[in-house]
């Protein structure tokens, strides 16, 4: 995603956990986003705002009563500033002040006035986080609009183990993406199978693609930055993807058709960007067939079902069903072929070399004709496709 210089206020409570904020702020700037930071008088206890400043190249700001900030009422401005608002950590302190209005120092007077996302990232002991107020509070902000990212199970800083670690930066991040993006697909539901399958020949061997899953990760995780539902059917290998992706991972063809029959029923949209096995084993080997056995071998293959026509003849078929083509020559022409043999709406063809690279391109093609999908990289090229299946 294009995050240049998308305007990020992270509001920094006092707890053990703000040293593991040093490092979002960091992840958030390298990304190309403007990051400021403002900090309790607590959290400055922890780390010293030098730090964040060296991080963002921004001043930290730290008090409210500061007259060349309040001369032109800096809470307010820096409210107005952001796009997003990021609480981390978000102490069992600074929640009930957020949920009771309650404005004492610069950090809860800029959330009396905040009309941004706000993303809450809590960081506590487990009991804290428990508790009965606690709990409470944070289901008043939910009740008023704020998001809540975590905390996650783990050990904990006072030793005892429990759910009230800070959520890692990543996952923080993840969390904060839908709140920049547009949420053009709410409401869809899109399912996406990916990478290549598994068939085996025996316990220990097996036939396989250099599929790499990536480009299909990439398309889920773009979807449902954007608020759709998505159903991730995952070969093995594929990369990991946002926490909010219903992922499924199986091995062979047959276990991918029955998982992409179950989440397409009634979908809006379904990509094929897997690499399928056209074919797999008639017998299986028990145990591990040796070399010395025999000096020569004969298999029989049977044909794998194919998944994409399978989906695309459904009774209650996706809205919209998107094939996949990779060819080593004459791409629109094998694409026109399989887009009527598959009864598709629209047939992505690629080039093979494609296949385990971070590099893609290729053509849009669909009754209307073909269309050059031009990229720079796979994740350009996954860009482009969700822009395609939008305005279509």
């Amino acid at each position: 995603m294009n995050l240049l210089g998308k305007r990020i206020l992270i509001g920094i409570g006092g707890g053990i956990a703000v040293y593991r904020v040093a490092e979002l702020a960091r992840l958030l700037k390298k990304s190309g986003m403007q990051v400021r930071c403002v900090m309790t008088k607590s959290a400055c206890e922890f780390v010293s705002p030098l730090t964040f400043e060296a991080l963002t190249g921004e001043e930290v700001h730290t008090e409210l009563f500061d007259l060349t900030s309040e001369r032109s009422m800096g809470h307010i401005q820096l409210a107005r500033w952001a796009d997003v608002v990021i609480i981390a950590p978000a102490t069992s302190n600074l929640i009930a002040r957020f949920a009771h209005g309650i404005a004492d120092d610069l950090l809860t007077t800029i959330m009396q006035v905040c009309d941004k996302p706000v993303l809450l990232a809590p960081a506590m002991n487990s009991s804290m986080w428990e508790a009965a107020a606690t709990q409470h509070n944070i289901g008043v902000l939910e009740h008023r609009g704020m998001f809540v990212v975590g905390p996650e199970a783990g050990e904990l800083a006072c030793g005892e183990s429990g759910c009230g670690r800070l959520s890692e930066p990543h996952a923080i991040i993840s969390a904060l993406l839908p709140l920049l993006t547009t949420q053009n697909l709410k409401g869809q539901h899109w399912v996406i199978n990916a990478g290549p399958t598994l068939e085996a020949w025996d316990n220990v061997r097996l036939l396989s693609n250099r599929a790499s899953g990536m480009l299909g990760a990439m398309l889920a995780d773009l979807a449902v930055i954007k608020g759709a539902e998505v159903s991730l059917i995952a070969g093995p290998g594929t990369p990991d993807t946002h926490p909010e992706v219903k992922r499924f991972d199986v091995e062979s063809a047959v276990q991918m058709l029955e998982a992409c029959k179950a989440e397409a029923d009634g979908s809006d949209i379904f990509i094929a960007t897997a690499a399928v096995s056209d074919f797999r084993f008639d017998e299986i080997f028990q145990g591990k067939l040796k070399r010395s056995d025999t000096a020569s071998l004969s298999v029989n293959m049977i044909a794998n079902p194919d998944i994409v026509a399978e989906i695309a003849a459904m009774e209650n078929r996706p809205g919209r069903v998107i094939a996949f083509a990779a060819e080593a020559e004459d791409h629109i022409e094998h694409a026109r072929i399989k887009l009527t043999r598959k009864g598709v709406d629209a047939i992505i063809a690629n080039d093979i070399s494609n296949m385990g690279s971070d590099k893609a391109g290729g053509w849009w093609v669909s009754d209307e004709g073909a269309i050059v999908i031009d990229s720079d990289s796979k994740f350009d090229f996954a860009q482009s496709i969700i822009k395609h299946i939008m305005e279509k």
